[in-house]
């Protein structure tokens, strides 16, 4: 049977933040002018990383941090006896924590990270020139970490489609998951999905207000 897993403010916050981090990558690579377009592309990944905490309180069932962020033990009893779960596994909250929490940290370090030449983060003007070296100096050695863990990420779900024949992707495409046995379904209705509207268009006119 299939259940409604993952709802479509959540498949969609997924997505765009893969194509602005893999943007943002590119575009610091490229340098010169197009470091306007990783700045634009960093305001974007900071509002759905503020969207994705927010919706972990309010968003649906499989959506909200309650559901899948249990502590230390629930982790160690998952590696002792690996079951497949409906939504996120202990690993897979881990996961979901260290990558949300690395991402945050570039974004910030982002906002007071200056090139000295073309580009100037947002905060730069309101702090010291040692702590803009400091963040700058963080920005960029954080860049290596953060493309591990796209890496490590990507591996997991290949090893769980080729080895443990459990798709990731589909689900997070369709929101639907198959299910042996009947489980709690994710509320994805228009009113849930204009509340989720709501609250990123929110997060976006203080971003702008603040950040402009």
């Amino acid at each position: 049977m299939k259940f409604r897993i993952w709802d479509l403010p959540l498949r969609t916050f997924h997505w765009l933040l893969v194509l602005a981090v893999i943007l943002s990558f590119v575009t610091v690579k490229i340098g010169g002018n197009a470091m306007e377009w990783h700045a634009r592309l960093g305001y974007l990944v900071l509002a759905l990383l503020l969207f994705r905490l927010v919706w972990g309180f309010v968003g649906s069932h499989y959506a909200r941090f309650s559901n899948f962020i249990k502590g230390p033990s629930s982790l160690i009893n998952y590696l002792k006896n690996p079951q497949q779960t409906p939504g996120h596994s202990p690993l897979g909250a881990l996961s979901v924590v260290v990558l949300l929490s690395v991402f945050g940290f570039q974004v910030i370090a982002g906002l007071f990270a200056s090139d000295e030449i073309a580009f100037d983060g947002p905060l730069v003007k309101y702090a010291s020139s040692a702590w803009v070296e400091l963040m700058t100096s963080l920005h960029r050695l954080n860049e290596p970490v953060l493309l591990a863990l796209v890496l490590v990420h990507i591996g997991a779900i290949v090893y769980y489609k080729k080895i443990k024949k459990h798709d990731l992707i589909q689900p997070m495409i369709t929101g639907d998951k198959n299910w042996a046995e009947k489980i709690p379904v994710a509320r994805d209705d228009s009113s849930l999905r204009w509340m989720a509207a709501g609250i990123f268009g929110g997060i976006t006119a203080v971003l702008y207000y603040f950040l402009r």
